[in-house]
């Protein structure tokens, strides 16, 4: 095992004891002035960012990958800023009572939100990453070990260094030690700090499946994370024909690298108009529709009908491989289509296909649409709205430290709140167990609950 992995564990672990401790204002205070630092310096981060580019090109990157990779791509930079900012604002969550019990006279037990502790977050082309969890870490009292893909490594080695900058010179205001945000870049330094159980409390891959899995199979260190984003929209018999161009077209063309995108659609083809859905996602979105011979049959034959049937959409149709095209996310523009004759069936099949990330119901059937979204398995289910809206930023998280589909500790995007877990404070006057029932004493407990707001704390 690695001393140096041990040694930046070790360091993590006394910053993140240290973190803890730091008041709210001045952890929020120093994540003003880490924006500061970023936005003073982003020339220097563009230039960064377009060695990464240029490398990517020349080697060839997945188009998916490299346009995650891009940072300053339309308003991507601004965001990433945004972001830092809205974490700062964020209610405090550390230290807020959960429970509060009165045992006995002079003796309280309280639930209180505790940071996790220590970080490990392993991340693949996004470059924004790194300000992302280093919001969060700090504002939530952890410690954070980051590393980035290799294809980012320089974005990631220059807005390290400004952070790390800014976390030093304000060190004797703050408080807060430089230990508590560290980049790590080779593979052997994650697979070292994998077998640091005794320092890190967390370990959080954003990336591929076989990253997940990966990571997963390699480490007795709790793993919160997804592996794919198979999203699905089910048109519904019910379905507004106009919703469903807006929804569907946004879910797959919006950013079809995003692990939110929509990457199946099941068709109800009771649906009056269904083909309009199709002929749009093609047209409009460059869309190619991955259908089933049922599917493909009846929307040439419709578009046919209605002399809309051409060589463009003709081009962007082509047969489902079996059932794999169902098991896949694509990450670019293709979608998955099929015909299922009922809602349950949609479910049926989602539950069967998904990867518990995001998936929605498009219907105007109250009925249809609470049915779907209570039996449906997923971290997310949407009535009337993009898969896209999964995401920390959008719930109002400020960022994220990415999405879990895991039913265990946190759910969903995992912002702030999935960054705490809890202590129990036991706040008493001398008293011990053997007085009471049950430790041989004949005293018995109150176990009245308290008012949580009147927590003197």
């Amino acid at each position: 095992m690695s001393s140096s992995a041990e040694t930046i564990a070790k360091n993590a672990r006394l910053g993140g004891n240290v973190l803890k401790t730091i008041t709210n204002e001045k952890r929020s205070s120093l994540l003003y002035k880490i924006h500061d630092g970023l936005k003073a310096n982003a020339h220097s981060i563009q230039e960064a960012n377009k060695e990464d580019l240029r490398n990517a090109k020349e080697g060839q990157l997945a188009d998916s990958l490299y346009k995650r990779l891009d940072l300053f791509k339309g308003d991507k930079f601004e965001t990433m800023l945004a972001g830092i900012i809205d974490v700062a604002e964020l209610e405090d969550p550390v230290g807020k009572v959960k429970l509060a019990r009165e045992l006995d006279e002079g003796l309280n037990l309280y639930q209180v939100t505790a940071p996790v502790g220590v970080l490990l977050v392993i991340f693949e082309s996004r470059p924004e990453v790194i300000a992302n969890i280093t919001s969060l870490a700090i504002k939530s009292g952890n410690a954070a070990i980051l590393k980035g893909g290799k294809e980012s490594v320089n974005t990631f080695r220059e807005v390290s260094r400004i952070i790390n900058s800014v976390i030093t010179e304000n060190q004797s205001t703050s408080g807060i030690p430089s230990g508590v945000i560290q980049l790590i870049e080779t593979r052997q330094d994650v697979s070292d700090l994998l077998q640091q159980d005794l320092y890190i409390d967390l370990v959080v891959p954003r990336g591929s499946n076989s990253l997940v899995r990966q990571i997963k199979s390699s480490t007795k260190i709790p793993v919160l994370g997804h592996a794919d984003g198979i999203c699905s929209i089910y048109l519904d018999k019910e379905a507004d024909v106009d919703i469903a161009k807006r929804i569907t077209i946004d879910a797959k063309t919006s950013y079809p690298a995003g692990c939110n995108a929509m990457e199946t659609l099941l068709v109800n083809p009771e649906m009056p108009q269904w083909w309009d859905v199709l002929e749009n996602l093609s047209r409009a979105g460059n869309v190619c529709l991955h259908v089933t011979g049922d599917v493909k049959e009846a929307y040439l034959s419709k578009l046919r009908e209605s002399n809309k049937l051409d060589d463009q959409i003709q081009s962007f149709v082509v047969d489902a491989v079996n059932s794999s095209d169902f098991d896949k996310e694509f990450l670019s523009l293709d979608c998955a289509v099929r015909f299922v004759a009922s809602t349950e069936e949609a479910v049926t099949h989602i539950n069967l296909h998904s990867s518990k990330h995001t998936d929605a119901i498009i219907t105007k059937d109250k009925s249809n649409a609470e049915y779907f979204m209570k039996a449906v398995d997923s971290s997310g289910v949407y009535w009337n709205a993009s898969t896209r809206f999964a995401d920390g930023f959008r719930y109002g998280f400020g960022t994220e430290v990415g999405i879990s589909t895991s039913k265990i500790h946190a759910r969903g995007p995992v912002g702030l709140d999935g960054l705490v877990s809890y202590q129990y404070q036991l706040r008493g006057n001398g008293q011990v167990a053997s007085d009471y029932v049950g430790s041989g004493g004949k005293r018995a407990f109150l176990h009245k609950n308290l008012d949580i707001s009147q927590a003197p704390f």
